[in-house]
């Protein structure tokens, strides 16, 4: 995309921005306790510490697999961006426990479609960090991943641009 219709058009290309999935407070990958995540041996992102109990698509695209114990999805949007998103840490164990999946492996979805609902309070009562991380699994496409971080986010609100 050119300087012109990047300025024309608010200086971000909609097919590699992604929304928040969860309404939460943005922080960096960094900071996610888990090193898989921190060390972005998965890929670049961002994470959020959730106060809402639905995550919903970031994007328009696939669903390349929903893991059936419903703490996390794998999407590819429609302009081939790979991503993650990892409802807690260590949430796999719980076998699907307080998790709730409402679309599936193979479904198209659009922004803002929900995909999990997950049950935030009981997941940290049994002492697991309910912390959200999203990664950008084909980092290495991009020269550029600017995440926005250190600020509360609404589900909807600009959270990651890419460029190629």
């Amino acid at each position: 995309m050119g300087f012109f219709s990047k300025l024309f058009k608010g200086g971000e290309d909609p097919a590699n921005t992604l929304v928040s999935p969860v309404d939460g407070k943005a922080v960096a990958i960094s900071e996610v306790s888990d090193p898989t995540f921190s060390e972005e041996i998965l890929g670049k992102g961002l994470a959020i510490k959730p106060s809402s109990n639905t995550v919903y698509s970031p994007c328009d695209g696939t669903i390349d697999l929903m893991f059936d114990t419903g703490h996390a999805v794998n999407l590819i949007s429609d302009s081939g961006i790979e991503i993650l998103i990892h409802i807690g840490l260590d949430t796999v164990s719980l076998k699907g426990k307080h998790f709730k999946t409402l679309k599936n492996t193979g479904d198209k979805v659009k922004k803002g479609d929900a995909l999990i609902e997950f049950e935030r309070e009981e997941i940290a009562n049994e002492g697991f960090d309910t912390i959200i991380p999203i990664v950008i699994c084909n980092s290495d496409s991009y020269s550029s991943i600017k995440p926005v971080t250190g600020v509360d986010v609404k589900k909807g609100d600009n959270i990651l641009s890419l460029e190629k």
